[in-house]
């Protein structure tokens, strides 16, 4: 009897390391389907969230706009001279709470191949790279058109989600898409290099294009280079 007791209590014993096992293993992705839902939830939201604006104040949506488009006009006459500023990066340049847009969201970006939505924010900060990609402020709005590059940032991952970690997955010719509040644009993946975090140039913008740069480090799960996915609009 006492040999049964020993081997129910050892079997017992097996079987909760054997569930604790699982449950670490499964964690990040019970976590990521988490996020994944959120995610969704809040690109609902922004699709709300735009046509409210729009519906209630077409003036002031319209403005925002206006602003944004200005931004990317005055980087191009003033040569992009605060870029080589790393203070000057975390500071959104419009602030979208003064336009209705209370969570910050400027739109979002998703990448078919890395099977990858985020939500986009202005101001590649801490917080907002914690909950998704960011534009880096010093490069040009979401919103396009001729001499444009925007740079955007995001982290190899949390485990609670990938976010560029599976970066390497984008080949040339491949397709991305950039929301924003008006329209979703195509970009295509035209070249991939790898740099030194100094060298700011490799995120100008390019005369005659209209350009969205993927940043983030290299490589993983190291960050003393950078990984530039530089993409051309479609």
């Amino acid at each position: 009897m006492k040999r049964v007791r020993k081997q129910r209590k050892l079997f017992i014993f097996g079987l909760i390391l054997l569930l604790i096992g699982c449950g670490i293993l499964l964690y990040p992705h019970i976590l990521q389907k988490f996020y994944k839902i959120k995610t969704e939830s809040m690109f609902r939201q922004f699709e709300e969230t735009t046509e409210n604006v729009r519906d209630a104040n077409p003036e002031k949506y319209a403005r925002l706009y206006e602003e944004m488009k200005n931004y990317n006009e005055e980087l191009i006459k003033n040569n992009q001279e605060n870029l080589a500023d790393p203070y000057a990066y975390a500071n959104p340049a419009i602030r979208l709470e003064e336009y209705g847009v209370e969570d910050g969201i400027a739109g979002y970006i998703k990448i078919p191949v890395m099977d990858l939505e985020l939500p986009l924010y202005l101001g590649a900060n801490e917080e907002n790279m914690s909950k998704g990609a960011a534009q880096l402020t010093e490069t040009s709005m979401p919103i396009g058109g001729n001499n444009t590059n925007m740079a955007v940032v995001a982290h190899r991952g949390y485990s609670y989600a990938k976010m560029f970690r599976e970066i390497e997955k984008l080949k040339i010719g491949d397709e991305i898409f950039i929301t924003n509040f008006w329209e979703t644009m195509t970009y295509k993946v035209e070249r991939i290099e790898v740099i030194s975090p100094d060298e700011i140039d490799k995120i100008r913008i390019q005369e005659g294009k209209d350009m969205v740069t993927l940043v983030t480090c290299h490589p993983y799960p190291h960050n003393y280079q950078r990984y530039l996915v530089y993409c051309e609009r479609v």
